[in-house]
C-alpha cells in the first residue's frame, strides 16, 4: 500500500527535485537591474509563461484523446487532424506575426488564450455528443485552435524581448523552458490522469477553464514593456538597438528578414526541429500504446519525461550559450543537433527494445533545447524587439510546417490495426528522422559564428 502510494507521487517528486536543482544552479547575469525591477519582471513573465504552458496543454491534449478513443481515430486520421492543424498554425504567422508587432504581445496573448479556450470547448462538445462525422469535425475545431495558438509563441517572445537584455536571454531561456515544459507535462500526464478518471471530453474542458482564468490574470499583470509597468525601459542590445526610425511596414520588415541569411538558416533548421520534435513527442506515446508498452516507466510517465528533458535541455542550452559561447546560439544548436543525429541512428537499432524509451528521452532533451534556443532566443536576438513578431512568425511558422509534414508522412507510412502491435513494423518511424537530423546538423554548423548586429537607422 505504501509502495503503491509512493509510486503515484514519484513522478511529481522527481519533477520538484529537478526544478529545484536547476533553479539553484542557474548562473546570474548582473546588468544592474534594481530589486523593484526584478520583482516586477517576475510578475510579468510568470503568468505569461503559465499561460503558454496551458496553451501547450490545450494543444497536445489531442494525442491523449486519440489514445483514449482507441480505434475511433486511426493513425491516418490523427495524422490528418494534427497535420492540418499544424499547417494552419505555421501559415497563420504570416498574419499573426505582423499583428503582434503592431498590437503588442499583451493584447495578442489574451486573444490567443480566449480563442484557444473556445476551440477546446468546441472539441469537448464534439467528443461529448459523439458527432457522426467526428474526424472532419475535429479537423475544423483543431485548425481553429491552432490558429489562435499561433499567437502564443509570438506574444511570449514579443513581450520578453523588451524585458530581457541579449546577455541574459540564454539563461532566462532555461527558466522559461521550465514553464513551457510544464505545459507538456500537463498535456500528457495530467491529461492522462483526466481520461483515466473522467470522460474523454474533459481533457479538452480542463485546459479551456485554465486558459480563461489566466486570461483574467494576464489582463491585470502582463505589460508589453517595463515603461508600461512603471519601470525604466532600457537598451536590450539586440538587432533593434539604436533603431530610432519610424516603424517599417510589414512588407519592408519581411524583406529585411528574408534578406538576412542567418534568419533564413534558423528558419530552415527549425523546419527540421518541427519534424523531429513531434516525431518523438507525439508518436512515441502512440507507439507505446499500440505495441502494449504503456507499463514501462518512460511511456507511463511520458509527460514527466518530456518536462524534465525540456527543463534540462533549455537550461543546458541557455547556460552554455551565455557563459561559454558568449551569447552565440549557433554552437549550442550544433551540439544539440549532433545529439539528435546520434539518437536517430540509435533509435533505428533499438526500435524493438525497451531501451528505445530512454533514447527518445535523450532526443527530447536535444530537440526541445534547440527549439528554445532558436525560436525563443535567437529570434529575439536577430529580429530585435522592434520586429520580433515577424521574425518569430517566420521561424516558428517553419517549425509547424515541418510538424505538419511529419504528421502527414507518418500518418501514411506507419502501421495500423494488427500490424501496429508489432514494434518491428515501426522501423520506418526512426528511418525518417535520420536524414532530417543530418540536414539540421549541417545547417546549424553554418551558424557557429553568427552574432546579432545592432542596426542604426
Amino acid at each position: 500500500m505504501i509502495w503503491t502510494s509512493f509510486k503515484q507521487f514519484l513522478p511529481v517528486l522527481i519533477l520538484i527535485i529537478v526544478i529545484a536543482f536547476v533553479l539553484s544552479r542557474l548562473p546570474k547575469v548582473d546588468l544592474g537591474h534594481s530589486p523593484a525591477f526584478m520583482r516586477r519582471r517576475l510578475w510579468n513573465w510568470l503568468p505569461l509563461g503559465l499561460t503558454y504552458a496551458f496553451l501547450y496543454m490545450g494543444r497536445y491534449n489531442l494525442t491523449v484523446a486519440k489514445n483514449a478513443l482507441g480505434d475511433v481515430i486511426s493513425n491516418a486520421d490523427f495524422g490528418t487532424i494534427f497535420g492540418v492543424g499544424t499547417w494552419v498554425y505555421g501559415l497563420a504567422f504570416i498574419i499573426n506575426g505582423p499583428l503582434t508587432d503592431r498590437w503588442g504581445g499583451r493584447r495578442t496573448i489574451l486573444i490567443s488564450a480566449v480563442g484557444s479556450a473556445v476551440a477546446n470547448l468546441a472539441m469537448a462538445l464534439v467528443v461529448y455528443f459523439q458527432v457522426s462525422n467526428l474526424v472532419p469535425a475535429l479537423v475544423v475545431c483543431y485548425a481553429v485552435n491552432m490558429y489562435f495558438q499561433s499567437f502564443g509563441a509570438v506574444s511570449i517572445v514579443k513581450v520578453n524581448a523588451a524585458w530581457f537584455h541579449l546577455r541574459e536571454r540564454g539563461t532566462f531561456g532555461g527558466i522559461f523552458g521550465i514553464l513551457i515544459s510544464l505545459g507538456i507535462y500537463f498535456a500528457f500526464d495530467i491529461g492522462g490522469m483526466i481520461v483515466k478518471n473522467a470522460p474523454v471530453h474533459m481533457v479538452f474542458f480542463v485546459p479551456m477553464a485554465l486558459l480563461l482564468i489566466f486570461t483574467v490574470i494576464d489582463y491585470f499583470l502582463v505589460f508589453d514593456s517595463p515603461g508600461e509597468a512603471g519601470q525604466r525601459d532600457f537598451d536590450t542590445g539586440d538587432a533593434s538597438s539604436g533603431d530610432t526610425g519610424p516603424r517599417l511596414g510589414v512588407l519592408e520588415v519581411a524583406k529585411l528578414m528574408l534578406r538576412n541569411p542567418v534568419i533564413i538558416t534558423i528558419a530552415l533548421i527549425e523546419f527540421c526541429s518541427g519534424f523531429l520534435r513531434n516525431a518523438i513527442m507525439q508518436w512515441y506515446v502512440i507507439f507505446s500504446k499500440q505495441t502494449g508498452q504503456m507499463d514501462h516507466f518512460i511511456a507511463a510517465n511520458w509527460g514527466l519525461v518530456l518536462c524534465v528533458a525540456g527543463i534540462l535541455g533549455g537550461v543546458f542550452a541557455g547556460t552554455i550559450s551565455d557563459k561559454i559561447f558568449h551569447s552565440r546560439r549557433g554552437p549550442v544548436s550544433s551540439i544539440l543537433y549532433g545529439m539528435l543525429f546520434v539518437g536517430s541512428l540509435m533509435s533505428f537499432g533499438f526500435v524493438t527494445s525497451p531501451a528505445l524509451g530512454w533514447i527518445m528521452g535523450f532526443m527530447s532533451l536535444a530537440v526541445i533545447g534547440v527549439h528554445g534556443m532558436l525560436s525563443g532566443t535567437a529570434s529575439m536576438d536577430f529580429g530585435g524587439k522592434k520586429n520580433v513578431g515577424v521574425a518569430v512568425g517566420l521561424i516558428d511558422g517553419m517549425v509547424y510546417l515541418g510538424t505538419g509534414l511529419q504528421a502527414v508522412v507518418y500518418g501514411a507510412i506507419l502501421p495500423s490495426g494488427e500490424l501496429a502491435k508489432d514494434p518491428a513494423n515501426w522501423k520506418y518511424w526512426p528511418v525518417a528522422m535520420i536524414p532530417v537530423a543530418a540536414i539540421g546538423l549541417v545547417l546549424a554548423a553554418r551558424l557557429w559564428n553568427a552574432r546579432a548586429v545592432p542596426q542604426k537607422r
